[in-house]
C-alpha cells in the first residue's frame, strides 16, 4: 500500500522581493510534502526564508513575485485569484502567527473575531457562529469560555491570546495548519502547553502541520520530519531522530553544537557558528554556507573551489549530490524544485556531507 497523498505539495517554490538595490530571492527552489497527521518542522536562523515560505503557502505576499507550484489537496494555489484564496484561508488552510496581540483586532471581542470566520466560510447565523466560537475557546482550554468570548485581546495573557489564535485557526476545521513561531516570547511552561495543545488537536483531527521555528527543542518535541533552511534554500531534510543523531550538513551540525548539553562541563563555552548569513542581494554562485563552513578550513584547493562555484542540491547519503553548475542553464531536477521532503532516506545539499556512524 503506497503512502497517502500529501495535503500540501510544494515544488520549486521561489519568492523574490523587489528592492531599491535589486531583487532579493528570499526562497529559492524549495520543495516538500506534508501529509495528514504529520508535522514538518522548518528550522533555520532569522532570514533563512522560513516565514516567507509559510506566507507564500497562504498567498499573503502582495509585493513579491512567487513562482513554482503550491498544491493544497490537489488544487494549485499559485496564481489563484484573491477571491478564491480567501475561500481557502481559514477553511482549508489556517495559520497561527507568532505575535497574537498584533494579529487580533483590538476593537472587537475575541468571540466576534472567531465567529466571523465561521460566518464567512459556512454562512451560519450570528447566534450559531457565537456558539461555535464559545465551543472553540473551550476546545483550546480557555476557562469560562462564554464570559471570555465577550472580552478583548488586551484582557488576555500572552499564552491565552495564543490559545485564542489557535481557536480562530481551527474553528472551521482546516486540513493544513501553519504555525509560525507560535511559542515566541512565552515562558517555558506556557510554551509546553501550547505545543501539547497543537499536538492534541492534530491527533484528534488528523491535521497536517508545518511548524516554523528557530528552536531545535521545539522541533525535537513535535516534528516527525525536519527541513533545515539556510540562505533561502533547503540544505538538509530527514526524519527528526536521524537529524539529531547523525546530522550531515555542516550548518545543521553547527546549529546542534550551539545548544547546551547536559553532559557538557559548566565552564565549557557554547560553540557558535562563525561569520554572518549570506546576502540575498548578491548570492554566491556556489554553496551559500561555504564562507562559514568549518570543513573548508583544511580542505584541498580543489574541494574549496568546488564549494565556491557549484551549487549543491538535496540528495541521499551516497555522497553523490546533484550539482547545479553556476551557469544560466538549470538542470531539470532544479527546475522541479529538487527532491521533495517526503520521508525515508535523509537528504543533504552538501558536496562533502559527513554522516557520522552511517556508512556512505
Amino acid at each position: 500500500m503506497g503512502a497517502p497523498e500529501p495535503v500540501l505539495s510544494v515544488r520549486d517554490l521561489t519568492v523574490t522581493f523587489p528592492t531599491p538595490h535589486g531583487p532579493v530571492r528570499a526562497v529559492d527552489g524549495l520543495g516538500f510534502d506534508v501529509r495528514r497527521g504529520e508535522t514538518l518542522g522548518i528550522v533555520g536562523e532569522s532570514g533563512s526564508g522560513k516565514s516567507v515560505t509559510s506566507l507564500a503557502v497562504m498567498g499573503l505576499h502582495t509585493g513579491a513575485s512567487v513562482s513554482g507550484s503550491i498544491s493544497l489537496g490537489g488544487r494549485e494555489l499559485t496564481g489563484l485569484p484573491e477571491r478564491e484564496l480567501n475561500r481557502l484561508r481559514g477553511r482549508k488552510m489556517a495559520m497561527i502567527f507568532q505575535d497574537p496581540l498584533s494579529s487580533l483586532h483590538p476593537y472587537y471581542t475575541v468571540g466576534e473575531q472567531i465567529a466571523e470566520h465561521h460566518r464567512v466560510h459556512f454562512g451560519s447565523g450570528r447566534k450559531a457562529a457565537r456558539e461555535r466560537a464559545v465551543e472553540a475557546l473551550a476546545e483550546v482550554g480557555i476557562p469560562d469560555p462564554r464570559r471570555r468570548a465577550r472580552e478583548y485581546p488586551h484582557q488576555f495573557s500572552g499564552g491565552m491570546r495564543q490559545r485564542v489564535m489557535i481557536a480562530m485557526a481551527l474553528v472551521c476545521e482546516p486540513d493544513l495548519l501553519l504555525a509560525d513561531e507560535p511559542t515566541t516570547a512565552l515562558d517555558v511552561t506556557v510554551q509546553a502547553q501550547i505545543l501539547e495543545l497543537i499536538a492534541r488537536v492534530q491527533e484528534e483531527r488528523g491535521l497536517a502541520v508545518i511548524m516554523i521555528t528557530h528552536d531545535l527543542g521545539v522541533v525535537a518535541r513535535v516534528a516527525h520530519e525536519v527541513l533545515v533552511m539556510y540562505g533561502g534554500r533547503a540544505v538538509e531534510r530527514a526524519d527528526v531522530d536521524t537529524l539529531f543523531a547523525v546530522p550531515a550538513h555542516p550548518y545543521t551540525r553547527g546549529l546542534l553544537d550551539s545548544l547546551p548539553r547536559l553532559d557538557d562541563s559548566d565552564d565549557e563555552p557554547l560553540r557558535a557558528i562563525p561569520g554572518s548569513p549570506p546576502s540575498l542581494l548578491a548570492p554566491a554562485p556556489g554553496c551559500a554556507f561555504a564562507p562559514r563552513c568549518p570543513r573548508l578550513a583544511d580542505a584541498p584547493a580543489q574541494e574549496r573551489a568546488r564549494c565556491e562555484t557549484e551549487l549543491p542540491l538535496l540528495d541521499g547519503p551516497a555522497g553523490l549530490p546533484q550539482v547545479l553548475d553556476s551557469s544560466p542553464k538549470l538542470s531539470a531536477s532544479f527546475e522541479q524544485g529538487g527532491p521533495p521532503c517526503t520521508g525515508g532516506t535523509p537528504m543533504v545539499a552538501c558536496h562533502f556531507p559527513a554522516y557520522e556512524g552511517v556508512a556512505p
